[in-house]
């Protein structure tokens, strides 16, 4: 659980109403920052993210030394001093070569941490691609292909994985959207790797853009081309988060979830579907087509014509002489 502190001063309360949670929250910062010992990729890789991430980024180019998993209390002040929940920490070690961590705090403090090893071999940076790029603040599509980030029996890795990466790379939300702003696409594919230890845990990360060209029809045609940079993570180290931790940083404010409406339902596709309740109908008031032969009057001489017809039948039957038929003998 989180320490609750009370405020003792009119001015440490002011900050700790402007820190205090708001029904609809602004959209997360990011802060990347790397360690006392960092490679030139890690470094490389830092300004790439921080690019994608913009403006919504800061990035710190002075080195730091700090051990996330050992004391990560450095983290937590950096995140409240420049009110970022998101940080991304690069270091280089014989141990785990190029590492990137991603941490998600809630209230100052650490809430979860993800450690990614970048493969080396693989990596590109943004600059080795060519063609143009996203312009500053463009929202991207993210996509998760694998069963392994769906299924919660396997790896927890894949799962925490998935939750980091969307929470990093969704930026602020978005009420309208127009089709000319779809212009990135992040892809994060889920593998696994054979070592000597067993299994690892692998993410590839790709960074498309999405351009439309002339096809000949009203409809444009569609086509991505890799802008970079290019990540394989192999996953290391995670810090799960605490249970109470994680449902305090999942509660909404009250009167923000839409109070459901009664008898209306969407399904998967996205549909929306209505149940509509009606008493018992008098079939008789039935509006039926306006047709003379429909009428009810010619209905009711009908039916007395036929009462006629049926009483002169009988009458004959009773009082008249009948004619004897007779039938052949079949042999």
């Amino acid at each position: 659980m989180l320490r609750e502190v009370k405020p003792k001063s009119a001015r440490t309360a002011r900050i700790f109403a402007k820190r205090a949670p708001l029904p609809n929250e602004n959209p997360k910062t990011a802060l990347f920052l790397k360690s006392t010992t960092s490679s030139s990729l890690v470094n490389s890789l830092l300004t790439d993210l921080h690019s994608l991430k913009r403006p919504l980024a800061i990035r710190f180019t002075k080195k730091n030394p700090i051990h996330p998993f050992e004391d990560p209390s450095s983290l937590e002040f950096f995140s409240q001093k420049n009110d970022a929940s998101l940080l991304c920490f690069g270091s280089h070690s014989k141990k785990r070569p190029h590492c990137l961590t991603f941490v998600r705090c809630f209230g100052g403090k650490i809430l979860d941490m993800m450690e990614g090893i970048v493969q080396e071999g693989t990596a590109r940076t943004l600059s080795q691609f060519g063609g143009t790029k996203c312009r500053v603040g463009t929202k991207p599509m993210l996509s998760f292909s694998g069963t392994q980030f769906e299924d919660s029996a396997g790896s927890s890795k894949f799962t925490l994985a998935k939750s980091m990466f969307t929470d990093f790379f969704r930026g602020g939300e978005a009420t309208e959207m127009d089709v000319e702003g779809l212009q990135m696409m992040i892809s994060f594919a889920a593998g696994e790797e054979d070592e000597e230890e067993g299994k690892k845990e692998v993410v590839y990360m790709r960074c498309w853009k999405i351009v439309t060209k002339r096809s000949g029809q009203r409809l444009p045609r569609v086509e991505v081309e890799e802008m970079g940079p290019r990540i394989d993570f192999k996953l290391g180290r995670v810090r799960e988060a605490d249970e109470s931790m994680m449902k305090e940083a999942l509660k909404r404010a009250k009167g923000t979830d839409a109070r459901p409406k009664k008898n209306i339902e969407t399904d998967i596709v996205g549909d929306k579907m209505g149940r509509i309740h009606l008493g018992r109908q008098d079939l008789d008031e039935l509006q039926t087509r306006k047709m003379k032969g429909l009428k009810r009057s010619r209905d009711v001489a009908a039916e007395a014509e036929d009462e006629k017809s049926d009483g002169d039948e009988g009458s004959d039957d009773d009082g008249g002489e009948g004619v004897d038929i007779k039938r052949p003998r079949l042999e």
